[in-house]
Parts: structure tokens; C-alpha cells; sequence
């Protein structure tokens, strides 16, 4: 039997595991090796790790938690999250692993415009946040690929970073190519664009069923409902990093910053939940 069983080895994951081992609860970290920001060769706006490898990111993580005895990651994907009584089972391998709280770090998946050349770019010279990405193209051309009403805010974000900002709603671009200095954009009128970079808005999804499986009250946008520690509308269950939204965020927030911080809050969140728990069976 398992304190808390953490799904997803990300930051928010790697940060809930530290947080949970230093207060010696018996965790485990589950990892798929499926990460967002997978094809992201460098991470930006996190204090100290400015422009480091994400995967470094997360090598440099599980070489801390290794410290503690308690904690142990298990490089396999979960199946599924079922209820049996007081406890949660989560299926990993096939097999039934007990505990008293999980905490869901899976993440989002993006599903692109289906322009011939942009996934191929996806997390080096197209991007989708300019907190993360836009000052690696200071005083450059770039583009803003966006058809809604966001387009307007993107490239007001951009303006002080960029040289030029160009707006064009995707359907426009037949195909992202390369030149020497960055993206070669074919519209269809057969004109093209040549910018340093590009920024795109994908739509976004749950990694994971577990959100599904569990009836987890979701928002508009597809996030699960979470408050400030990261408890969701099922007990025991927690969720953090981007999947996760709570009402007072305009939707989910892909930083790395935000989803340390929200590992560490929903680690808090269980070790707290415990020790009523404890409280209770002395008195």
C-alpha cells in the first residue's frame, strides 16, 4: 500500500515525488516517457534552469529524489484507476497497485493544423507560448498562425520582442518550409513568408483517461477541475501541471514554474490529508 501514487514524470510529477519523499511517505512515480515538451530542445523562463534540456530538466530531478528511501519511480505507463473501497487501485503492467491518494501529472497532448511541414518544427522554430519561447526571436520576423480572436493578443504579447509580426490564420499556409534563417511559410495564394519563427495555438487534449475513467469534473476548456492544492472533484484524487485548471486561471497554464509549484501544493495537500487522518485514529 502506497501514501500517494504520482502518474506522470514531468516537473509537476517530479516535484509531488520530492516533496512527498522528504516527508518520508511511501510514493510512487509512475512515467510513461511521453512529455509535452518532448520535442522542446530547450526550456525557458525557469529561474536557474534558464535554456536547459528539459530532459536534463528531469534527469537532474530523479538523481535528487534518488536521496530518499521512501519514493521509487517505475519507468511504465498506468492503465487505469479504479476505486475499491477507502483505497484506489492503479493498473500498471497489468498488475493492481494499491494506495490512498493519486496524484495525475499526465499532462495535454496537442493536436496541430494540419499544415505539411509544421509538426516536423513543433517545440524549436514553431511554438506555442511566447513566455517560453518568444525572446529566442528578439528583433526577428515572426509569425503569429492564429484564426480566432487571440490572434490580436499574440502578436500584442510579441511586439515588444519581435521585429515584425506577421498574422495569418492557418488555413492560409499550405506548407511551413525552411530557410536560412528560419521558416519559409506557402500560402495559397503562392506568395510566402519568410520568418525567423513561428507561433501556433494547437488544440489541446488530455494525455491520459484518466480524467475519463475517474468522472472528474472538467472546465470549459477540457482542464480538470482543481482548486489552489490541486484536489479534484473525486477524494484522493489530485491533478497538476497543465491538465489541471482551477477557477481562478483563464485556462490551463503550460509553465514549468506553475507546474512545480503545483506538485509541491498537491504534495502538501496529501501529506496534510494524512496526518488528519492520523490525528483522528489517536483521539
Amino acid at each position: 500500500m502506497y501514501d500517494a501514487i504520482i502518474i506522470g514524470g514531468g516537473p509537476a510529477g517530479l516535484q509531488a515525488v520530492l516533496t512527498l519523499g522528504r516527508m518520508h511517505r511511501r510514493t510512487l512515480l509512475l512515467d510513461s516517457g511521453e512529455y509535452r515538451n518532448g520535442t522542446v530542445p530547450h526550456a525557458h523562463n525557469l529561474l536557474t534552469n534558464d535554456g536547459r534540456d528539459p530532459a536534463e530538466l528531469r534527469r537532474l530531478g530523479r538523481a535528487e529524489i534518488a536521496a530518499y528511501e521512501t519514493v521509487r519511480i517505475q519507468d511504465a505507463a498506468a492503465t487505469e484507476i479504479t476505486r475499491v473501497d477507502a483505497n484506489l487501485v492503479v493498473t500498471v503492467a497489468g498488475a493492481p497497485v494499491r494506495t490512498r491518494a493519486v496524484i495525475l501529472a499526465t499532462g495535454l497532448a496537442d493536436d496541430l493544423p494540419p499544415i505539411p511541414g509544421l509538426a516536423e518544427r513543433w517545440g524549436d522554430r514553431v511554438a506555442n507560448c511566447p513566455f517560453c519561447h518568444g525572446h529566442e526571436f528578439a528583433g526577428q520576423r515572426v509569425a503569429v498562425l492564429n484564426g480566432t480572436g487571440h490572434a490580436g493578443m499574440l502578436a500584442a504579447m510579441l511586439e515588444p520582442v519581435a521585429s515584425e509580426i506577421v498574422v495569418l490564420d492557418p488555413v492560409r499556409v499550405r506548407e511551413v518550409g525552411d530557410f536560412p534563417a528560419g521558416l519559409r511559410l506557402h500560402l495559397d495564394d503562392g506568395t510566402t513568408e519568410d520568418v525567423a519563427g513561428a507561433f501556433v495555438t494547437p488544440v489541446s487534449r488530455q494525455r491520459a483517461p484518466f480524467a475519463d475513467q475517474l468522472g472528474l469534473e472538467r472546465q470549459e476548456s477540457g482542464a480538470v477541475r482543481v482548486d489552489p492544492f490541486g484536489r479534484t472533484s473525486v477524494d484522493g484524487v489530485y491533478a497538476v501541471g497543465d491538465m489541471a485548471q482551477p477557477d481562478h486561471f483563464a485556462g490551463p497554464m503550460a509553465s514549468l514554474a506553475n507546474a512545480i509549484a503545483a506538485g509541491q501544493l498537491a504534495a502538501v495537500a496529501v501529506v496534510q490529508a494524512d496526518a488528519q487522518v492520523r490525528v483522528a485514529s489517536h483521539s
